[in-house]
């Protein structure tokens, strides 16, 4: 999988407090994936002190943040580990930043376009895929897979492979 990818693990939703402390939107599995890391964003955000919120999100402390003001300029910052950073997978586990990019291709071996991005409406994963070609009227045209055995039936570093009843044409 490539490596010098970053991936984003939370944003900033706003100041907590009059102290430095930040609110936390958390995309990953909680603070306990959180705080596993010290340093963010190219190490220019150094985790202090990190506390579940109790309502799935975060209150956060940097090194760097010492005040209020400090603290709402933060708002709308993402977090980012360097992708080598992150735990290695098990057989079958994937993160978002590897898919998105990689081509997708038919199991029958069309190109279908390159996976832009990946969403979870509480259902499971779904694949954003944008065509490699525009429609006949030149616009450019997605579809949507489910990140399931069935739709998607393999992927590695170069590409991801889909069942081509899925394929939407």
């Amino acid at each position: 999988m490539a490596q010098d990818k970053s991936v984003t693990l939370a944003a900033v939703a706003g100041a907590h407090g009059v102290t430095g402390e930040v609110r936390l939107k958390l995309f990953g599995e909680g603070v306990a994936a959180l705080k596993r890391y010290r340093a963010f964003n190219d190490s220019s955000l150094t985790l202090k002190k990190l506390k579940d919120d109790g309502k799935g999100g975060a209150i956060a402390r940097f090194e760097e943040v010492t005040d209020r003001t400090a603290a709402e300029k933060l708002r709308g910052t993402v977090l980012t580990v360097p992708r080598e950073a992150m735990p290695d997978l098990a057989e079958g586990e994937y993160y978002h930043a590897d898919l998105i990019g990689l081509a997708a291709v038919s199991d029958e071996g069309a190109v279908l376009g390159t996976v832009i991005a990946v969403e979870n409406f509480g259902a499971g994963d779904v694949l954003e895929i944008e065509r490699a070609e525009p429609d006949e009227k030149g616009r450019v045209q997605r579809f949507m897979v489910p990140m399931t055995e069935a739709a998607v039936p393999s992927w590695d570093a170069e590409k991801l492979v889909v069942n081509a009843a899925f394929a939407e044409q």
